[in-house]
């Protein structure tokens, strides 16, 4: 009888994290180093750890092991190791676990660390420990004159030009209903964590990566930005239009909303098709994409009284058959149902969590640990025991 085929070890498996954030950027960046395999150590103060584990409810978990939803959203995967950093012994402790770490994550702002009575403050971390990988996720920049701020996605949304994106014209700015710039931060931050990583195996030099919340919203800008830059116009607030398609966009059916994407010509004559109005694809106000744009405001009156006779299934059944991208608007529970029937709903004990998107060789990524209770962790072991990846 042939043996089993056993599963290969995680990309990051056998690497040594600690995660000393808090809140949702860091911890979300520590979060998706777990679900690829590192072992995870958050650092958190014995007296109530990360503030997030009291952001409910609603609350996951029970008993000892009772917290927010907002904490478990990013902190699956990771044992808890609480250390008072405000004495001499839980700074020695800190500084011990760092030494035996391979990559470290934080977020304090440059006056904690002279606070807390790290000399040197951060920079002093590769010093000590030169095959570290060290990632600091700060709000405006650990070096700008804003270091000191506070940093909350909701004032980097306003203060990275993207708020002034969201909403209708005259209306409301409106926030991105999560905070993205935390969870953008997370992602740039892993990038740099993982180049810097590859680094390190090529020459056995660690090294310290910043990402600034900041930078990371005004990158994300992507096309708007570099729209402005090539033009010096402002970008106008659409609510879900886009400034360069026509029709793209959100349109109420009978019984909800769909949303359309129509990028090319071509698809517009398919969409067309789709609505059962073929000719207009001859209609020279929206025959081509430059044209719909000119008569956007006709062309949004027509299609709205045409979108409201019939339901959501039936736009969604004539987009599908004639390939046009389009999709119901759904709730988040009506989401997660399709995200569960795809496998992406996944359960650690008696919690369940949304899995990170990576798959390698067919299988999800995704921690083998729910989120930790406080202080729920094993010690770092000592730096003689921790194997050296040069």
């Amino acid at each position: 009888m042939p043996a089993r085929s056993r599963r290969p070890p995680p990309p990051l498996d056998g690497l040594r994290v600690l995660d000393a954030s808090r809140v949702l950027a860091g911890p979300y960046l520590a979060m998706l180093l777990a679900d690829l395999g590192a072992e995870v150590v958050k650092i958190e103060k014995p007296d109530g750890g990360d503030q997030t584990r009291a952001w409910g409810p609603p609350w996951s978990g029970r008993g000892t092991a009772r917290t927010s939803a907002y904490f478990a959203s990013a902190n699956r995967g990771k044992r808890s190791r609480t250390l008072d950093l405000k004495s001499a012994a839980g700074r020695r402790e800190f500084a011990e676990a760092v030494a035996a770490a391979d990559i470290l994550i934080e977020n304090f702002l440059p006056s904690e660390w002279r606070k807390l009575g790290f000399r040197g403050g951060a920079s002093r971390w590769t010093r000590e420990n030169p095959t570290l990988v060290h990632c600091t996720v700060s709000g405006y920049g650990a070096g700008s004159p804003d270091a000191e701020r506070p940093a909350y996605d909701v004032a980097l949304q306003a203060e990275s030009g993207l708020m002034a994106l969201t909403g209708r014209a005259g209306e409301e700015p409106v926030r991105v209903g999560v905070a993205i710039v935390d969870v953008l931060a997370a992602l740039f931050g892993l990038a740099g964590t993982l180049a810097t990583l590859r680094r390190r195996e090529r020459d056995g030099r660690g090294g310290r990566v910043e990402v600034s919340m900041l930078d990371a919203a005004t990158s994300f800008l992507s096309y708007a930005a570099q729209s402005f830059l090539a033009s010096g116009e402002e970008p106008r607030r659409l609510g879900s239009r886009h400034p360069n398609l026509a029709p793209y966009q959100a349109l109420a059916a009978r019984d909800g909303w769909i949303v359309v994407g129509v990028g090319t010509d071509a698809m517009w004559r398919r969409f067309c098709a789709a609505i059962g109005r073929p000719g207009l694809a001859r209609d020279a106000r929206f025959a081509t994409n430059a044209a719909r744009l000119r008569n956007r405001d006709a062309l949004d009156a027509l299609l709205a009284a045409l979108f409201r006779r019939r339901t959501v299934a039936h736009w969604e059944r004539a987009l599908r058959r004639h390939k046009i991208p389009g999709a119901p608007v759904l709730a988040v529970g009506a989401a997660m149902a399709r995200a569960r029937r795809r496998g992406q709903i996944v359960r650690l004990g008696a919690f369940e969590t949304v899995a990170s998107p990576f798959l390698f060789d067919g299988r999800r990524a995704v921690a083998t640990l729910p989120p930790p209770a406080l202080g729920a962790g094993r010690r770092t072991r000592d730096r003689k025991n921790v194997r050296r990846r040069p």
